[in-house]
């Protein structure tokens, strides 16, 4: 696949001092070319892009894995929800790898060697390990060995030669980060926009990855839970050793760039929770505590709502229930604040009839049917300091009604944690690793440890959000720190298992899926466990409630080869490959996978869900 300089290093490397020799346009950084940026120019590129690729790869299983649903609408997410996806959910992640990343990765290794920069070859080769690991999780096979070579048409690879090539890219990677740079060589903080030149952390991020991957091959016969805990001894050990791409909110058009891919992807005003994502929260599940986390009011939204007597009050959202008919009863609806007549009103309290000059929560719709839609509160929030006379913070980025009665503006949204404009990338984490613990000590038969590793999970999640959190004002409802006392009563609750007995697989999962919210490892996680099917031994169910959604239609079951969930038909397995694979490269990609252009590939388990 032929290379490309992205934008951002083009920019930054016009900005470089101009040559001594403004005639020898090889060397001249203001007429650029694939050898003039440096290799901490081109890190800071080639970071920034891939997390794009690893958090759309993110946000595109989250609408598969229950995190998110839409009011009704026909756009490709949609499609996604209901397990009929088209070619635009599938295509950006591919195309922010190979295109804005992983053809750009050669020349910065060239670069790195050259100048004996040993710690930028090794943060590259992390990304190289990583971005394809990501390809095999999404597509399955994948060109790898012959990918970034000046081949158009590459060869595809299968899913064991691609996790074996990037296990051992990780080894080399951990090998040039242990080595003496040369004293000519940049220092990797020059570059390091995740970690701050620190080689530590990224040795450990290595092993983490290495020990993610190592797990995610769980239903293999050679898999051993220990492996993965020989890895994890010499991975992250506390949250002081995380890997954070850490974004900034602005309303600057040109630093736009700066905003959280989550942010820019999934935050509108149509995107809403669901109810069985809430209910891990709410612990409203089947068989749940029905004791709230404390992380709720911060990773879910709440709204305004002005009660009979005149007084505001934030309520929080509820779930679109993806079991029921919701959607395909036209809803929920869109709402804002505004001045309007009662028979449009969408109320809140059921049987209450709010004062139209007072408060009205209102939609165009005349369904009656819709009417207290406004109880699906929207995750969405933006940089409001253009909102004329906001209290507090101008920087305030609770989503305030833009259409509203009286001078005192409302809050539709709190927004939620991870999907803020300066919402931080949670890549690779201390409260993963506890919960990839937990996993191999119950596995192991060793539910003390396994206890004691999941519970160190939940309070790691709880501190790592407080990292963020006591960044913001604390009068402002949402963002407020998690109390120590508030974590403490929680842990010692019956909300958490509180000896070896008590704890399961589904109690492990379930709460590495809120501290892993929005990220792939949810949907390989599911995978692994397929789903709710209950048939991974010894484990029972994991993901209990979980099932198709109700609109999986005639279009959808096209796409998958059962109806029965104990078959591994019956569950989304992967992506179709990009269109660009299929138009330019359709004879490697049909001898890739014998499906591999039927819409039932998506039924196809990749190499790793493989059962042996």
């Amino acid at each position: 696949m032929k290379k490309i300089i992205p934008c951002l290093t083009i920019v930054l490397a016009i900005c470089l001092g101009s040559c001594s020799d403004y005639l020898d346009i090889n060397d001249n950084p203001n007429n650029p070319n694939s050898k003039v940026p440096s290799a901490s120019l081109r890190l800071r590129s080639l970071l920034t892009n891939f997390c794009t690729a690893y958090e759309l790869s993110g946000i595109r299983t989250c609408w598969i894995t229950g995190n998110m649903a839409k009011t009704s609408a026909s756009a490709d997410n949609d499609k996604l929800i209901k397990w009929d996806p088209n070619s635009g959910s599938y295509t950006a992640p591919y195309q922010y790898w190979f295109v804005y990343t992983a053809a750009n990765l050669p020349d910065l290794f060239e670069k790195a060697e050259e100048t004996e920069a040993w710690y930028y070859l090794g943060a590259g080769q992390i990304i190289h390990a990583w971005g394809f690991m990501t390809m095999l999780d999404l597509y399955g096979e994948m060109p790898y060995t012959d990918a970034l070579g000046e081949n158009i048409t590459p060869k595809f690879d299968d899913g064991e030669t691609i996790y074996k090539g990037c296990m051992d890219m990780l080894d080399k990677a951990i090998e040039n980060l242990q080595r003496e740079q040369a004293v000519t060589a940049e220092p990797l903080s020059e570059g390091d926009i995740w970690n701050n030149g620190d080689t530590e952390k990224w040795i450990r991020l290595a092993y983490s990855l290495k020990a993610r991957w190592k797990l995610n091959t769980s239903k293999k016969s050679d898999f051993d839970p220990q492996d993965v805990l020989d890895l994890l001894d010499k991975g992250i050990q506390s949250n002081a050793d995380n890997t954070i791409m850490r974004y900034r909110n602005s309303q600057l058009s040109q630093e736009s760039d700066l905003r959280s891919t989550v942010f820019g992807n999934m935050t509108n005003t149509s995107s809403r929770l669901t109810k069985w994502y809430l209910d891990l929260m709410t612990h409203t599940f089947t068989g749940g505590s029905g004791i709230q986390d404390p992380r709720t009011t911060r990773m879910a939204p709440s709204a305004q709502f002005r009660n009979p007597n005149g007084t505001l009050e934030y309520r929080l959202t509820q779930g679109i229930d993806m079991y029921s008919d919701i959607r395909n009863a036209g809803g929920p609806v869109l709402f804002n604040v505004y001045n309007s007549s009662e028979s449009t009103a969408i109320n809140f309290l059921d049987g209450v009839v709010l004062d139209p000059a007072i408060d009205i929560w209102a939609s165009t719709t005349t369904n009656p049917a819709r009417k207290g839609d406004s109880i699906y509160i929207p995750i969405y929030s933006e940089h409001g300091s253009w909102v004329t006379g906001l209290p507090g913070d101008p920087n305030d980025d609770r989503y305030i009604a833009d259409r509203y009665f009286g001078a005192t503006p409302q809050i539709i949204s709190t927004g939620t944690f991870y999907t803020r404009a300066d919402a931080p990338a949670h890549l690779m984490c201390y409260p993963e690793v506890c919960f990839m613990k937990a996993e191999c000590y119950f596995r192991l038969g060793q539910t003390g440890s396994a206890l004691t590793a999941y519970k160190e999970g939940i309070r790691a999640h709880m501190e790592l959000m407080n990292e963020k959190l006591k960044e913001y004002d604390q009068t402002i409802y949402g963002k407020e720190i998690i109390p120590d006392d508030e974590i403490d009563a929680f842990l010692a609750s019956t909300a958490v298992a509180q000896n070896g007995t008590e704890l399961t697989m589904a109690k492990i999962m379930q709460q590495k899926f809120i501290a892993c919210s929005f990220s792939i490892q949810n949907w390989n996680d599911m995978r692994r466990f397929n789903y709710s099917a209950g048939n991974i031994k010894d484990f029972g169910v994991v993901y209990p409630g979980y099932d198709r959604p109700a609109e999986f239609d005639a279009e959808s079951a096209r796409n998958f080869k059962s109806s029965n969930p104990q078959d591994e038909g019956y569950w989304f397995r992967r992506f179709r490959q990009a269109s660009i694979e299929m138009d330019r490269n359709g004879i490697n990609l049909r001898e890739s996978h014998p499906e591999a252009f039927e819409t039932t590939i998506l039924a196809c388990p990749v190499w790793w869900d493989i059962a042996e």
